[in-house]
């Protein structure tokens, strides 16, 4: 056999043919037309021996800009944060390493439960009722309360913000064209959304109102006076949050918030180029029907002791079709564990120091490139630990000589927003010291001058 890893044999291969009654492999094909078919070479790589494919594979990793060798101001969405080495030991279980979905409570008290804590500790940090066991990422999660909003509303439209991340819109957009949904965008003034514009969007066909908070550009709405406008024509107030910025912000719950969503990358998960990564979804008792995904319950079993089961499964192979509502049939259950890990293992006190930590950063290095000649804050609101920049160079060569000197730049805000071409969004989490943003300032400067 030249496949190594595969356990057909060439009397396997033999008894097969003869069972069918053909000869050779390619009269299995034999209904495919000759005029579709290909019989050229496949333009891939010649197979290579497994010595010399791990050291091709390492020399195509080490091009890689990581976090090991590069300072990192980039977020936009993905951060670097600390991890606690308890939090990779824990997921690197066997047990939790290779689970899947868990159907059978008698086996899986263990996945249960850690699902279990992980929803409690969203329902805290959120202000919210019921969260579900997680899901793919944040923006799944927001086109899902979306859907969620249209199906308990009835109504065919959401109005969206402007400020809400560029990928998350896209999703929603995509999501909206397969259901009837109207997405329409509300726009922004100086970086947050317009409350005044919003008003003129929000009718009585508006399912729900989406913000984010932080926004995109890393600045703080003001939810309280988003929340009545939402509201006012019984449509749904969807927020998507930072779960670290919830360390030091009033919960969007408190704010009369119908469902929060977010990613949870931020607690415990590596960036890992992008994914994969890990939604939550939370809202009020009152749409605990119509979440989407699964919910872990708290139960006792015959003899009065404590145990988990998967309370509610509203997807379409555990209820009518019709009925389902989401077609999302698996969760992010390894990363809501390691969530659930970093946040039990920060407590209350710890997240809420590591959210004071990014506020105090990321304005002590705003307030320290500001005074770069020719870098100039875009906006001027209160903010998380993203800002934005005004730069006289372009992003994309500011970006390119940073990474010459070991550090990854910020994003270039003119390629989801021309109106904004020319401006950097930087973020700076707990994991950047004062050291490391001093220097991002003394390379700047030498780079628009």
């Amino acid at each position: 056999m030249k496949f190594r890893y595969l356990p057909m044999t060439e009397q396997d291969r033999r008894e097969m043919m003869a069972t069918l009654g053909i000869d050779s492999v390619e009269e299995l094909f034999a209904d495919i037309p000759e005029s579709v078919r290909f019989r050229g070479r496949l333009n891939i790589p010649e197979a290579m021996p497994e010595p010399d494919l791990v050291r091709h594979m390492n020399r195509l990793a080490g091009k890689n800009a990581s976090f090991d060798q590069y300072v990192c101001f980039l977020g936009a969405g993905a951060y670097e944060h600390h991890i606690p080495s308890v939090v990779n030991h824990v997921i690197s279980r066997s047990e939790f390493y290779t689970a899947y979905t868990p159907y059978q409570p008698e086996i899986s008290q263990g996945e249960l439960q850690a699902i279990f804590e992980f929803q409690t500790m969203i329902c805290e940090l959120t202000g919210m009722e019921v969260a579900n066991s997680s899901m793919y990422d944040g923006p799944t999660a927001l086109a899902e309360a979306a859907g969620v909003a249209m199906a308990t509303t009835r109504k065919r439209k959401v109005v969206v913000s402007r400020a809400v991340h560029p990928e998350a819109r896209a999703i929603l957009s995509t999501y909206a064209k397969g259901v009837g949904l109207t997405v329409v965008e509300a726009p922004c003034t100086y970086g947050v959304t317009d409350p005044a514009r919003l008003e003129e969007l929000v009718d009585a066909d508006t399912a729900a109102v989406i913000v984010q908070t932080p926004n995109f550009f890393g600045n703080l709405e003001d939810l309280g006076a988003i929340e009545p406008i939402a509201h006012r024509h019984k449509g749904m107030l969807v927020v998507s949050a930072n779960p670290i910025a919830l360390g030091v912000l009033k919960p969007p719950g408190a704010y009369g918030a119908d469902i929060v969503v977010g990613d949870a990358q931020p607690m415990g998960i590596a960036v890992q180029f992008g994914g994969p990564h890990c939604g939550y979804f939370a809202t009020t008792k009152a749409l605990m029907r119509r979440i989407p995904g699964r919910i872990v319950g708290q139960t006792v079993d015959e003899e009065g002791k404590r145990g988990f089961v998967l309370t509610l499964q509203a997807r379409e192979q555990h209820i009518r079709r019709e009925k389902a509502t989401s077609n999302i049939c698996s969760n992010q259950a390894l990363n809501a564990l390691a969530a659930a890990v970093y946040m039990s293992a920060m407590g209350k006190q710890g997240i809420q120091e590591v959210a004071r930590l990014n506020v105090r950063k990321a304005h002590y290095a705003r307030q320290r490139l500001a005074q770069i000649p020719g870098v100039e804050p875009l906006f001027d609101h209160p903010f998380f630990n993203e800002f934005a920049l005004k730069l006289r160079e372009p992003v994309g060569e500011v970006n390119r000589r940073l990474l010459e000197e070991g550090i990854i730049g910020g994003y270039d805000l003119g390629r989801d927003y021309a109106e904004f071409a020319g401006a950097m969004l930087l973020a700076v989490t707990e994991m950047r010291t004062k050291e490391e943003i001093d220097r991002l300032a003394e390379v700047m400067e030498g780079i628009v001058r």
